[in-house]
């Protein structure tokens, strides 16, 4: 069955959900996104998200044409359109379509598009074994040009941080923020255990505040661990005893390997193991 893809209040099969070619989503990536999670039937932290998307909307002043309630509305209703219980949900929200020319004022009628779908972001294998990292010659946005807690669709940063990933043989890699710090991955958080506490860069290293980074600290918090944000350097992850990623996407996945050293034994300690069984166990019972 061909998917189908909400786009203003309508549902389209997927060969014809489709946007002007002039909408400066497309254009200039003039816009916001957000990527969730569906676990049995149920989206995950779906009111999170969505106060994320409002948030990053109105940091680049893009008004977006429903209400909150309603945006939770069409999540749920386009999930059960197409009959997915386990999923992966986009939600864009685009400038519109206008002329050429970077003047948002010449647009009209902001793109609200959601899509639903499978995802596998790293092979099962590497969840049991751990991934193996690089740091990116790419330095992660200036919170000054474009702060990197506005998901918007400009991605490029992060795109290209990735290719170093791909080009290294990886599948990940680390950034570094405009002083050299520790930021975050290309398309996750960081957390790494030293001396059983669980440190991960503070939101001033210029981070994408994470739903599943948050997830993750109040599980671990619970479970007693003590869970430092601060600022952090590669040394931090090099000397690390465990290290791990977090995102919608990856959920929580160990690393090894960072620039050709072993981190802690070189396989996925038992922090990491306890708070993946943990959050595997939160999101089939959290909203």
């Amino acid at each position: 069955m061909d998917p189908k893809v909400y786009i203003n209040g309508k549902l389209f099969e997927k060969s014809e959900a489709k946007v002007s070619v002039f909408d400066h989503g497309l254009l200039y990536g003039d816009g916001v996104f957000e990527g969730i999670r569906a676990y049995s039937g149920r989206v995950f932290r779906l009111r999170e998200h969505v106060d994320r998307l409002y948030e990053s909307a109105k940091g680049i002043h893009l008004t977006i044409p429903m209400s909150r309630e309603q945006m939770v509305d069409a999540v749920n209703q386009t999930l059960a359109a197409n009959n997915l219980v386990d999923a992966y949900i986009r939600v864009v929200v685009t400038r519109g379509a206008g002329s050429l020319g970077l003047d948002p004022r010449k647009t009209t009628d902001p793109q609200v598009i959601i899509i639903t779908d499978k995802i596998a972001l790293y092979p099962p294998e590497l969840y049991e074994h751990g991934l193996k990292i690089i740091t990116a010659a790419t330095t992660r946005n200036h919170p000054n040009a474009v702060n990197p807690r506005i998901k918007s669709l400009n991605y490029l940063n992060n795109i290209m941080g990735k290719i170093e990933a791909t080009q290294a043989g990886c599948l990940e890699a680390l950034m570094l923020n405009h002083k050299g710090e520790l930021a975050e991955c290309t398309g996750d958080n960081v957390f790494v255990v030293q001396g059983g506490r669980i440190h991960t860069p503070s939101a001033d290293s210029g981070i994408l505040e994470g739903i599943t980074r948050a997830a993750v600290m109040e599980l671990a918090r619970a479970a007693g661990y003590e869970v430092i944000e601060r600022t952090m350097d590669r040394l931090d992850v090099f000397k690390a005893e465990e290290c791990f990623l977090t995102g919608t996407a990856a959920e929580l996945i160990p690393v090894v390997e960072c620039d050709g050293r072993v981190i802690g034994d070189g396989r996925p300690g038992p922090i990491t193991r306890e708070l993946s069984k943990r959050f595997h166990a939160l999101v089939r019972e959290d909203r």
